[in-house]
């Protein structure tokens, strides 16, 4: 049996590998290699001019008749062969303007406004009313603004010569619903007149009546107003007990009073004094104050 050195047998395995190398054609493999990166090449072109065409076909601007949104195609060359066209989404219309009726207030409307609201309304307009229906001073600017609040077709109050009325102040003292969209204040008023050069002299209070409708544009006097002399309840029932000393010490120092009239102690045992004291004006009048 013949033995190789192993040096023999690897020139025989190298001289076979030289040989196989020799076989494999070289030319054809690299003609195969060009041709697959020409064909990469292709599609990669073909895939960027698909995106340019989708950019350009998306960007488009559409026309659109008013009233329709059916767009109107322009007219364009017919697309290469082979290549993909897109169609042009159609874009929405705005909704026209709905004509609206002009808002009428209803009645129901201005009942769904807040009671204490029409009241406080009612009793300013009823107060603003007082206040010049009894001023009296002549001026030409009294007269046009009486007229504007006074009903159409109602004659004007008239004041001898010389006279004048100072309004001193106006309460409204109730209001009450007499009619739908008809309100009643009753007003408490008190004024000063005077003639001539005579110093003013104060006058019974009044309670003046108005009727007042809110159903227009703002409130309107209805009719000419009540007038009468407010009338005084009776005097409440006040039963004063003698106040402790030094209650009444303490009740003198802290008003400046000069006599102590009585008291009346509450549930807590605190005393309500009442004692004669002098104001500011000089008047001494009785006062109340809260003793522990």
């Amino acid at each position: 049996m013949n033995r190789r050195s192993p040096a023999h047998t690897f020139e025989l395995v190298e001289q076979e590998r030289n040989e196989v190398y020799e076989r494999i054609p070289w030319e054809r493999l690299e003609e195969k290699k060009n041709d697959r990166q020409w064909l990469m090449f292709g599609l990669a072109g073909a895939v960027v001019f698909g995106a340019l065409a989708y950019s350009y076909m998306s960007n488009r601007p559409v026309a659109v008749t008013t009233g329709s949104t059916v767009p109107v195609a322009a007219e364009t060359s017919a697309p290469p062969v082979g290549t993909e066209v897109i169609p042009p989404v159609a874009a929405p219309m705005a909704s026209a303007p709905t004509a609206t009726a002009p808002v009428v207030t209803a009645e129901a409307d201005l009942y769904a406004v807040h009671p204490e609201r029409v009241i406080d309304r009612v009793s300013a307009h009823a107060e603003w009313f007082v206040a010049e229906y009894l001023t009296v001073d002549g001026s030409d600017q009294a007269t046009a603004t009486l007229a504007s609040l006074m009903p159409a077709g109602v004659p004007l109050p008239a004041a001898p010569e010389g006279a004048r009325v100072f309004v001193e102040w106006v309460r409204t003292l109730e209001v009450e619903e007499v009619a739908p969209l008809i309100y009643r204040a009753t007003v408490l008023a008190r004024s000063l007149a005077a003639t001539g050069e005579d110093p003013y002299q104060r006058q019974a209070p009044l309670e003046v009546v108005v009727d007042i409708s809110v159903a227009g544009e703002g409130p309107q006097v209805v009719l000419p107003p009540l007038v009468r002399t407010a009338s005084v309840g009776p005097a409440a029932e006040l039963s004063l007990i003698e106040v402790p000393e030094e209650v009444g010490v303490m009740a003198l120092e802290q008003t400046g009073g000069s006599e102590v009239v009585g008291g009346v102690q509450t549930e807590a045992g605190d005393w309500r004094v009442v004692v004669l004291a002098a104001g500011p004006d000089g008047v001494t009048r009785p006062v109340t104050v809260s003793m522990p």
